[in-house]
């Protein structure tokens, strides 16, 4: 599977790590996680090396992994410290180790060189941790689709007409364009709709009588950050320095490459309204889960298409800018990668 390597990339809820091992597939690797008693996470290659057992059949010995099948004690660091019955361990029975970090209420893991693993380089919404705003974990919702299928539809402004009818999108906007930016660290897409209806999401919180002006701009951040920040506010009431100010959401999404045909969808709302409510949680978390679910049924149905026609191009249309500069610029960025590899 050909994606970036050396970069973070989420693997679960922070809380889902308990007293035992949590295993994950990330860019086809299959790997299993726990929590050590000084509270940082290990990431070990999920293969006993004897017998190729996960080691997540195993059990989980203090700061250790017990295989299932021999008893062999790998450590947090990969390397194996106990065969039972042979006093001599080889150099050799180990597996590999990945580095860890957590940030945004998950657990993150780096899949390329080690040395090269910066926690400063963890993604962070700074509304995250600012008391003034609500964060509310949704979900982990697995997608039979390739990752970069949903990250082009989180760059996607259009299909929110035709997707997204009961909870995101009002009528008439169908022709308002989008603007499209590309900085150095991530790609922007956005747009602004000028006196009209609130989105069914915000009109549910009363908290508007007409129309609106509203907001959304959808940032990509290699290799796999989706964040929406899209919001409402009466009619001339705030600018696109201003609109902070105004009722606002920050939908995030950080997306886990399972495969080249399967990835899953983290997925939290950051708001700074009603942040006391927790009936607005649970209809903010309902409504978005049941948007989400219409983006799963649509790019599950393109992968199966996909799969029929590996060789039969996409027609590229206006609203694809955004989603082919999020490629371009991760296939600039592996391309980095790859040379430099080769160079070493």
């Amino acid at each position: 599977m050909e994606c970036l390597r050396n970069a973070w990339y989420p693997v679960c809820r922070a809380n889902a790590l308990d007293e035992g091992l949590f295993a994950q597939q990330v860019l086809g690797e299959r790997i299993v996680f726990f929590r050590k008693s000084d509270g940082n996470v290990a990431a070990l290659e999920d293969l006993c090396p004897h017998r190729f057992l996960p080691l997540s059949k195993g059990r989980r010995c203090g700061d250790s992994i017990e295989c299932g099948y021999h008893g062999l004690v790998f450590e947090a660091d990969g390397r194996c410290s106990r065969i039972p019955g042979q006093p001599v361990v080889p150099s050799s029975a180990k597996v590999r180790s990945y580095p860890t970090g957590e940030s945004m209420g998950l657990i993150w893991i780096w899949m390329g060189e080690p040395l090269m693993a910066d926690l400063s380089r963890l993604y962070r919404l700074p509304q995250y941790d600012d008391h003034r705003w609500r964060a509310v974990h949704g979900g982990s919702l697995p997608n039979r689709a390739n990752y970069l299928s949903l990250c082009d539809n989180l760059l996607d402004p259009s299909h929110v007409t035709y997707v997204h009818k009961s909870t995101l999108a009002t009528p008439g906007v169908k022709d308002v364009p989008v603007t499209v930016e590309t900085t150095a660290e991530e790609i922007i897409v956005w747009r602004w709709l000028l006196d009209s209806p609130p989105i069914p999401v915000f009109a549910k919180t009363g908290l508007f009588k007409g129309n609106v002006d509203r907001w959304h701009y959808y940032h990509f951040t290699p290799p796999s950050s989706c964040v929406i920040d899209f919001g409402t506010a009466d009619v001339g009431a705030v600018t696109k320095e201003t609109r902070h100010t105004a009722p606002q959401i920050y939908a995030c999404h950080f997306i886990t490459p399972i495969d080249d045909r399967n990835c899953v969808d983290h997925w939290l709302h950051v708001r700074n309204f009603s942040i006391a409510d927790k009936a607005v949680d649970a209809q903010l978390t309902a409504d978005l889960a049941g948007a989400f679910l219409e983006d799963k049924a649509i790019l599950e149905a393109i992968q199966i298409e996909a799969d029929r026609w590996p060789d039969r191009p996409q027609l590229k249309i206006g609203v694809d800018t955004g989603p082919v500069r999020m490629r371009r610029m991760l296939d600039k960025l592996i391309d980095g990668e790859r040379k430099r590899e080769n160079a070493a």
